[in-house]
């Protein structure tokens, strides 16, 4: 997003004054606002649309955050946090399959719980440093936990890295295709996928249930009408 530059700090900008207050307030309205927007539309949201639900000016809104990516990091910074932790969780599990499948789990229930999330998972933002920092952390945690999953024979050895971004982005289709009409499907598909990274024999969750037909046919409706939006995805 292009803003114009300013010569100096606004008057809500300035210490010592009540003004300054205004502006911390404005700052977590539009952080909820974006939080809101982006848990329930992805990232497409326009700085418009989350300008007009925080009830703020574009100005005030360009003042706060200069572009999309700025707006995207501070919403999603914790989460990001979350993310990178999640690594470091499985890597401290005693059993190195258990700790595999559980990040597995957790990263793919971090996505069906905010949309937003979801689309900040499998897209890449190179000019904003704590995001990919996050990222490129969590990277080479996993790679470390592939490794210690592979040696205890339950993963298979053609199971790589890359395979984790193809299972976020399936994930990141079901949830958004099946939204609120069948909002545990994502389950459904990321346990069908553990049991083809597993070697016979594997310890495994059981299976969750499939969807109810009826819910199935409902997020069917709203794929085909994306404008019968029955809202985001569930958590496990």
């Amino acid at each position: 997003m292009t803003t114009n530059a300013h010569p100096g700090p606004t008057p809500e900008d300035q210490p010592g004054t009540g003004l300054r207050i205004d502006a911390e307030r404005n700052r977590d309205r539009i952080l909820a606002a974006a939080r809101r927007l982006y848990a329930c539309d992805g990232l497409g949201v326009s700085m418009a649309a989350v300008a007009r639900e925080a009830g703020v000016g574009k100005a005030t809104l360009s003042r706060r955050f200069t572009t999309r990516e700025e707006l995207v990091n501070a919403v999603f910074a914790d989460r990001m946090d979350a993310y990178a932790a999640a690594v470091s969780a499985a890597l401290a599990e005693p059993d190195p399959w258990c700790g595999f499948t559980g990040y597995v789990w957790a990263v793919c229930s971090m996505q069906a719980a905010d949309r937003g999330f979801s689309d900040v998972l499998t897209m890449t933002f190179p000019a904003d440093l704590v995001i990919e920092e996050r990222r490129a952390e969590s990277y080479y945690g996993f790679l470390d936990l592939i490794a210690r999953a592979k040696e205890t024979g339950h993963l298979r050895e053609d199971y790589t890295d890359r395979d984790m971004p193809i299972l976020l982005m399936a994930n990141a289709g079901v949830v958004n295709a099946a939204g609120n009409a069948a909002p545990d499907a994502w389950q459904r598909l990321v346990a069908h996928m553990l049991r083809s990274y597993a070697t016979p024999g594997a310890p495994l969750d059981p299976m969750p249930d499939a969807p109810e037909g009826s819910a199935i046919y409902r997020a069917m409706i709203r794929l085909a009408d994306p404008g019968d939006d029955e809202g985001g995805g569930g958590s496990r």
